[in-house]
């Protein structure tokens, strides 16, 4: 079986809208005690239907459909879900709610596992942030015992919001809702998506840290925050530090407004304000003069979902783009003053990238947050003047903490690579791993409109255009040649499938805005990547290229110790969502083939290799949530 290594326009994450009038979308539910529940709506079963249609047509472009019936080795136990049938049990299954619908297919979509398949609905996902304020954290004792705790910095981070707490920080979690607390933790696996690893879902879990555009934020986790929660409190049994008795505490989830909703009084405004169309949940015929169009053509709702920072709408769609999507927007929980680096940071820092030097005066540190950027340019800058300046500095070996990190420009993945460890074999003319396409029906006949007539893409914006493609040998295609093919049938779990040839490099030269240096900035053996296991996207094309080919070291932070830990998660090429489908489509005007997804009614949205990390780095309560202090740790145990 040929294993794909990445994903080229591949990922399907649905941003949905609702066209039409609120009360299209369902009718009020019964009455309840709860006032908020009164909210609620009964499933509309043309809506429904139309949901339905648009994933299962769009799913026809995910690379990973068949796969996901039972993934390769190690992840055939991870990995086990037929979603084309999941749809059809949906379609029959009956619903108490839209809401009990909802969970039902964002919870099915997550099971492939997978951060670039997902179907998110603003009228719930992030219409509110849910909390239960106590973060957890999975510490190692002086003796290698491992427990779950609260936080030692839970008080500092939750009463910043909710001053009401009581400070529980550090104590030992004994049971969660009576049970285990791994048995609430594994259950999360079976929930919380994006990562194929069962160690990396496990480790959602817990809190964490990332680099943020502005801040340094704190990731609360799972447990702490949840977009889909189906319960209003939570039973915590826990042993107080300098105590010996237990406690049992009842602690009720908390509600803040989502940052990007708009406010509601009743089921109407909710409706109005939260769940109808907005310009860009559907594609667009770029070719239009109808200014609504060309508006929609700017706007994207689904950017909220997408793990990196905003970009300007200028930028959308103009570089080759791989980041994860969740139902939950990114952090903006700060993480806490005494936990944030100290350090000065080196000229060159900006935004998501920031650089330090170690007080050993020979160790370097990029904390990047994402490989995205408000500024395309600027972004690739800073990164070559950030390693250039440590340099200078007297650094001889690099960490790069990537914690976090769902992923971004796919070239920003190969500068770095390409800066670090100089020019060549594996950095020119592909700092990179090898490329396939899914080649279905649909969309062969999509390159072959682009074929017969180019000018219905005068500015190069569509994904499936051939000049934005080179072959194997790294040579760009012409306009007149269908890039899918000879296309290359293959049986995946007993389904037939077809793929393109092997795809070359997109990146260099035109993706670089400047010329890298002509020699290594870094030993790349001298270099160690650091994460959760939550790096994603290009964050992962970067780090797989980095440990396989020029022989850098990994490490994750925290973990069960008997539970393998991958130190990054699914990679990727181009990514695309249904909206950027539909726009291809529709400016090929193949919106009537019989295999086009229709319009959607509602405001949704929607490498198979084992990467064992070279440490497991245990997290105690010096090391939790503490980035300089685990640079010091990674840098003592694995570069000394």
């Amino acid at each position: 079986m040929t294993l794909l290594s990445r994903f080229i326009v591949a990922a399907f994450a649905l941003a949905a809208t609702v066209h039409g009038a609120p009360q299209d979308l369902g009718q009020p539910g019964q009455p309840s005690g709860d006032p908020c529940a009164r909210i609620g709506v009964r499933v509309n079963e043309t809506v429904k239907a139309n949901i339905l249609e648009v994933i299962g047509k769009t799913l026809n472009f995910h690379t990973s459909t068949n796969y996901q019936i039972r993934a390769p080795q190690p992840f055939s136990s991870d990995v086990r879900v037929n979603l084309p049938n999941e749809l059809e049990r949906i379609r029959r299954q009956s619903y108490r709610s839209e809401y009990d619908l909802h969970v039902d297919l964002s919870r099915t979509l997550k099971r492939a596992n997978d951060g670039h398949a997902a179907w998110t609905f603003a009228c719930y996902d992030s219409l509110f942030v849910n909390y239960v304020p106590t973060p957890l954290s999975l510490l190692t004792s002086e003796d290698g015992t491992q427990n779950v705790h609260i936080s030692p910095e839970a008080f500092n981070v939750s009463s910043a919001e909710f001053p009401d707490q009581i400070d529980l920080s550090g104590s030992r979690v004994l049971l969660i809702n009576g049970r285990d607390p791994f048995d609430a933790v594994n259950a999360n696996t079976l929930i919380t998506g994006s990562y194929q690893a069962f160690g990396t879902r496990q480790n959602t879990f817990f809190s964490s840290y990332q680099r943020g555009n502005e801040s340094w934020n704190y990731i609360m986790g799972n447990f702490a925050q949840q977009a889909l929660p189906l319960s209003d409190t939570v039973r915590l049994t826990i042993l107080r530090s300098n105590r010996t008795r237990p406690e049992t505490f009842v602690l009720p989830y908390r509600s803040r407004f989502g940052s990007q909703a708009k406010p509601f009084t009743d089921t109407a405004s909710w409706r109005a304000n939260n769940c109808v169309a907005q310009p860009g949940t559907n594609g667009v015929d770029r070719n239009s003069n109808d200014p609504a169009s060309r508006m929609a053509a700017v706007e994207d709702p689904m950017a909220r979902y997408q793990q990196q920072p905003a970009l300007p709408s200028q930028l959308a769609g103009k570089y080759p783009l791989d980041v994860l999507i969740d139902s939950s927007p990114l952090s903006n929980v700060l993480l806490p003053e005494e936990l944030k680096p100290s350090l000065s940071p080196v000229n060159g820092s900006r935004s998501v990238s920031q650089f330090y030097l170690l007080k050993d005066g020979t160790t370097g540190v990029l904390a990047l947050g994402s490989f995205s950027d408000t500024d395309y340019s600027e972004l690739h800058r800073g990164l070559l003047v950030g390693l250039l300046n440590l340099k200078s500095l007297g650094a001889t070996r690099l960490v790069v903490d990537v914690s976090n990190n769902g992923g971004g420009y796919i070239c920003a993945a190969h500068w770095l690579h390409r800066i670090i460890a100089g020019p060549k074999s594996t950095t020119e003319p592909q700092a990179g791993l090898d490329t396939k396409a899914r080649a279905g029906t649909l969309a062969r006949s999509i390159v072959d409109e682009l074929v017969k007539n180019p000018q219905l893409d005068p500015d190069l914006f569509l994904n499936y255009n051939p000049v934005n493609w080179r072959d194997a040998n790294n040579v760009p295609f012409n306009a007149s040649t269908n890039w899918l093919q000879p296309v290359v049938n293959v049986t995946i779990n007993g389904r037939p499938d077809a793929f393109s040839p092997r795809l070359g490099q997109e990146c260099q030269p035109e993706g670089f805005p400047y010329a890298p240096p002509t020699q290594a900035l870094f030993d790349p053996r001298q270099v160690v990547i650091v994460s959760n296991g939550r790096c994603a996207s290009s964050c992962s094309l970067f780090s797989i290229s980095m440990a396989k080919y020029e022989g850098s070291k990994t490490v994750v932070l925290g973990g069960k110790h008997d539970v393998a830990q991958q130190y990054c998660g699914t990679v990727g090429g181009q990514s695309t969502n249904f909206r950027g489908i539909d726009t291809e489509i529709k400016t090929t005007r193949l919106k009537g083939h019989p295999l086009a997804p229709p319009d959607l009614l509602v405001n949704g949205g929607q490498e198979w290799q084992d990467h064992p990390a070279d440490l497991n780095l245990p997290i105690t309560e010096k090391l939790a949530n503490n980035p300089v202090a685990i640079w010091e740790e990674v840098a003592a145990r694995l570069l000394s």
